[in-house]
């Protein structure tokens, strides 16, 4: 049976070779056209002589996520709906801002969580994605920016696009990272030692899993983390998020508090703002409290309608509402953006994803 070489790790890749009778510096020069150059076949890799790409070929496989759907938003936004070999299927999407190109990738198919704001919750959850999947929407997307051949339906780049890079990487898309912990330890590792991130550019999000956020400090490098917090008593936080009920504020609050910090970075707290639930004034400065004496800052994220067809029994807060919440946080210090949602007209949103075939 034929490996996949993305499933191996380095060693692994390493050890592989060795056992098909080739040099050690062979496996480097495929990781590098794996991960660097988003390699997909062994012809694409042409300073490896013939006869070790047929050797190749016949012990081994690239493994390629198939791009099923792809959409663009009238704000440039891009929404990928990516096939797995099993046959579920994944979103990731693309946003650019200014000289920043964030790609938000999933952790999971489906979701377990159930968050009653997030139309991914109503899917449930599927699987768990290996890191190798979770790597290769990094590589998929970097391989239709640079404008490569990838799996069908070919589609190309908006006119006038030409070659451009994916800058940052956020784990924000379908799925809960630390339900999938070692996976996604093992897809940050290739993302920063394999494909060239810095740890700077790339940001977890957590529902707010309490002890896995002391592991992550503990295991992962030290990436950016952002709590999906939204609420700031445990009575609405309970109803919104039902990991609450496990993991209550004052534990997810406490582990915040003791998450080591590299100099002039701050914990983000990401606050899905919905109207006459947790907009008040009031939540606020409670939002205030809670965070006294963390370094942290605050989005402040307009809750995003859903599509036709899906009932959602939340309201956009008022500009005014909004505004005031903002303007609480920035009177007591603490750093709070208003993050303008994008790719809303085709569902990329956030709390939107929900991998539909149609």
């Amino acid at each position: 049976m034929k490996i996949n070489l993305k499933s191996l790790t380095e060693k692994e890749i390493s050890a592989f070779i060795k056992d098909i009778g080739q040099p050690v510096y062979r496996a480097r020069q495929i990781i590098k056209w794996l991960y660097e150059r988003y390699a997909i076949s062994f012809e694409e890799m042409t300073d490896l002589p013939k006869h070790l790409r047929e050797l190749l070929d016949k012990n081994a496989y690239i493994s390629s996520l198939k791009l099923m759907k792809r959409e663009i938003s009238m704000d440039g936004t891009q929404k990928f709906l990516f096939g797995l070999e099993d046959g579920e299927a994944v979103e990731s999407v693309l946003i650019p801002d200014d000289d920043r190109l964030t790609l938000c990738i999933s952790s999971q198919a489906g979701c377990a969580m159930r968050c009653r704001f997030c139309v991914t919750g109503s899917l449930g959850l599927k699987r768990d994605l290996m890191a190798y999947e979770i790597a290769d929407q990094i590589i998929t997307a970097g391989r239709l920016m640079a404008k490569k051949t990838i799996a069908e339906p070919p589609l190309a780049l908006s006119e006038g696009s030409g070659d451009i890079k994916i800058t940052n990487i956020v784990l924000m898309g379908m799925g809960e990272p630390l339900h999938n912990f070692a996976q996604v330890l093992e897809a940050l590792s290739r993302m920063i030692n394999l494909l060239g991130f810095s740890k700077r550019r790339i940001t977890l999000s957590t529902a707010g899993i309490a002890p896995k956020i002391i592991e992550l400090a503990k295991q992962a490098p030290r990436i950016n983390l952002a709590v999906s917090l939204n609420a700031t008593t445990d009575e609405i936080r309970n109803r919104l998020m039902p990991v609450n009920k496990k993991y209550p504020l004052k534990d997810l609050i406490s582990v915040c508090r003791k998450f080591p910090l590299e100099r002039a970075r701050r914990i983000t707290f990401e606050y899905i703002l919905l109207g006459g639930v947790n907009d008040s004034k009031d939540d606020a400065q409670r939002l205030v409290h809670l965070l006294r004496g963390i370094r942290a800052k605050v989005n402040l994220i307009p809750f995003n309608k859903v599509t036709a067809g899906e009932k959602m029994e939340f309201r956009q807060s008022s500009e005014n509402d909004i505004a005031v919440f903002q303007g609480i946080l920035r009177n007591a210090g603490i750093p709070a953006f208003i993050r303008k949602s994008k790719g809303s007209d085709i569902s990329a949103a956030c709390g939107q994803l929900k991998a539909i075939y149609s």
